[in-house]
């Protein structure tokens, strides 16, 4: 099942590139409504913008992400009472993901300003929040929010590593030459 559906359908009051590169600009990133399935337990997202197209009783705010990997930086709506993530993929913004669950850290992100509530969140502890981490699948935006996409493997660590080891493996490049010459 293919759960990332690109948006096919516009505003005519504003058509968008279906371009993947196309860049970001408030006036066509915002004019789009996702197609839901029924096991969705999310209700339809439709955000046109600050003001228009959504509840006025639901609170929209501006995220910004910084995305380390790839060095850009995505700018988009989302109401109070939505994921980040399923938002951002409903107008065709791709961000880090696995499970959707808030089981791993593929989707950690470190908040730089701003507040995320995220009560499902098992990927990472009650340390890690306070210092300030948050998975975007999980994640409700309680104001405006600027973040930055973090290393999965480094958060991962920070979150399970001291269980698991003494510290990162470090390569030792004399036990693998020992076990390439057995071949």
């Amino acid at each position: 099942m293919n759960l990332q559906a690109p948006c096919s359908i516009f505003d005519p009051i504003s058509r968008r590139s279906s371009s993947p590169n196309a860049s970001y600009s408030p006036s066509n990133s915002l004019k789009c409504r996702r197609r839901t399935t029924s096991s969705e337990l999310q209700k339809p997202v439709e955000v046109s913008g600050p003001t228009g197209g959504y509840s006025p009783s639901v609170p929209i705010h501006k995220i910004t992400v910084r995305d380390r990997k790839f060095g850009l930086v995505h700018e988009f709506f989302v109401p109070e009472d939505q994921y980040i993530l399923h938002t951002a993929e409903s107008q065709n913004i791709s961000l880090p993901f696995a499970c959707r669950h808030g089981c791993c850290t593929s989707c950690a992100v470190r908040v730089k300003s701003g507040n995320i509530r995220q009560p499902e969140a098992l990927g990472i502890s009650a340390e890690l929040k306070s210092k300030g981490y948050a998975l975007l699948c999980v994640g409700f935006p309680t104001s405006d929010v600027e973040v930055e996409t973090q290393d999965e493997d480094e958060v991962y660590w920070l979150q399970f590593g001291r269980y698991f080891a003494r510290g990162p493996i470090e390569r030792d490049i004399y036990a693998l030459e020992l076990a390439m010459g057995d071949e």
